[in-house]
This record gives C-alpha cells, sequence and structure tokens, in this order.
C-alpha cells in the first residue's frame, strides 16, 4: 500500500516535469491573425496623424495669387507673341515660294518669247510652201521640225490664245485691223494675224487679230 503511494507520486512529479518547458527554451506563442480591414483603418489612422493644417497670413497668400496671376499674364503675352512670330514666318515663307514662282515664269517667258519667234517662221515657210512632189519630202521634214517644237512648248506649259471668231478681248487679244464684214457681229474676230500665247494664267503674247466693226 505504501509502496503504492509511493509509484503514484514518482509519476506525477514526472509528468508535471514533462509538462514545464525545458530549460532555455522558449514555448511559440500563437500570434493573431488581423483582418485586411484592421489595416487598412489603421494605416489611414496613421495617415491622419502625419497631415499638418498649414496656415498662412492672408496677406502673404493674396501675394502668391497676384504673382501667379501675373505669370499666367506673362504665359498669355508670350504664347501670343510665339503665335505672332509663326504667322509672319509663314507669311514670309509663302511670299518667298511665291517670287520664286514669279521668277520663274519670267525666265521661262523670256526665253518662250524667243522659241516663238522661230515658230513664227516655220509657220509662215508652211503656209506659203509650194505644192509639188519635188518639195514634198522637204515639206514633211519641215513639218516634223514644227512638230517637234510644238512638244517642247507645251511641255513648258505655253497654250495657244483662243482667238478666231471670238469676242475680242483687250487682256489677250491685240487688234491691229479692223473691217465691215456681214458674216461677223461687231467685235468679233475675223481672223488671226498672228497666235498668241499664254503659260498658265500669263500671257506670254497676246493674238494680234483683225476684229469686225
Amino acid at each position: 500500500m505504501i509502496q503504492d503511494q509511493h509509484d503514484n507520486h514518482k509519476h506525477k512529479n514526472k509528468t508535471e516535469q514533462s509538462s514545464l518547458p525545458e530549460k532555455g527554451k522558449t514555448q511559440p506563442i500563437e500570434s493573431s491573425k488581423m483582418e485586411p480591414s484592421d489595416i487598412g483603418n489603421s494605416e489611414a489612422e496613421v495617415k491622419e496623424t502625419k497631415e499638418e493644417t498649414v496656415t498662412i497670413p492672408l496677406k502673404e497668400y493674396a501675394a502668391q495669387m497676384e504673382e501667379i496671376d501675373r505669370l499666367k499674364s506673362k504665359i498669355n503675352e508670350y504664347s501670343d507673341g510665339w503665335q505672332r512670330e509663326r504667322a509672319d514666318f509663314t507669311n514670309y515663307r509663302n511670299r518667298i515660294l511665291r517670287d520664286q514662282e514669279s521668277m520663274k515664269q519670267d525666265i521661262t517667258t523670256d526665253v518662250v518669247r524667243k522659241y516663238l519667234v522661230v515658230n513664227d517662221d516655220i509657220e509662215l515657210a508652211l503656209k506659203n510652201a509650194p505644192q509639188n512632189e519635188e518639195t514634198k519630202s522637204w515639206i514633211e521634214g519641215i513639218k516634223l521640225i514644227y512638230q517637234k517644237l510644238q512638244n517642247i512648248l507645251e511641255s513648258e506649259g505655253v497654250q495657244r490664245i483662243p482667238a478666231e471668231n471670238e469676242t475680242f478681248d483687250p487682256n489677250r487679244h491685240e487688234a491691229i485691223a479692223t473691217e465691215e464684214n456681214p458674216l461677223f457681229e461687231s467685235g468679233r474676230v475675223i481672223e488671226i494675224i498672228q497666235q498668241g500665247y499664254t503659260i498658265g494664267d500669263r500671257v506670254v503674247r497676246p493674238a494680234r487679230v483683225k476684229i469686225a466693226k
């Protein structure tokens, strides 16, 4: 009996010792879990604590607003000036392009006028060419040369001025003679004495014509 009690006491002490933590070791502590909403709330609280309200005197605030208005005015001024300079440059560039185009047409017109003299001589020669078998091949050669000259003139933008049976236009026609003619109304072109030409809207040479009275 006494032996059993002694054994039970030893077993009890052994059990209590096993339940105690070993020396030098710590028992793990279960950490409490935080919900995402709790984390967000805590961050907001921290942020609110960090925010500060800054107050400035009314006079200083008015000075700052006045400076902002001044800078805005400067921005608008510089922007308007830049736009005017840009418009001026565009106008200058367009004027230069027009001047260059006009100079090109002046040079082309001067050269074409010299070719027209030769063209007139060829047309006159063909108009008065003898009609016989001996000169037929010679005339055909002159016609080929004349056609080549026409192609050159057309490549430069040279166009004939319509004149025959047209109403007289002082801007494109030059009247060198008038006559009574019942077949034509007054002011109508009866005959073309010398063909006129244009390059675009520019008259290289007006058509010399005879008109009806």
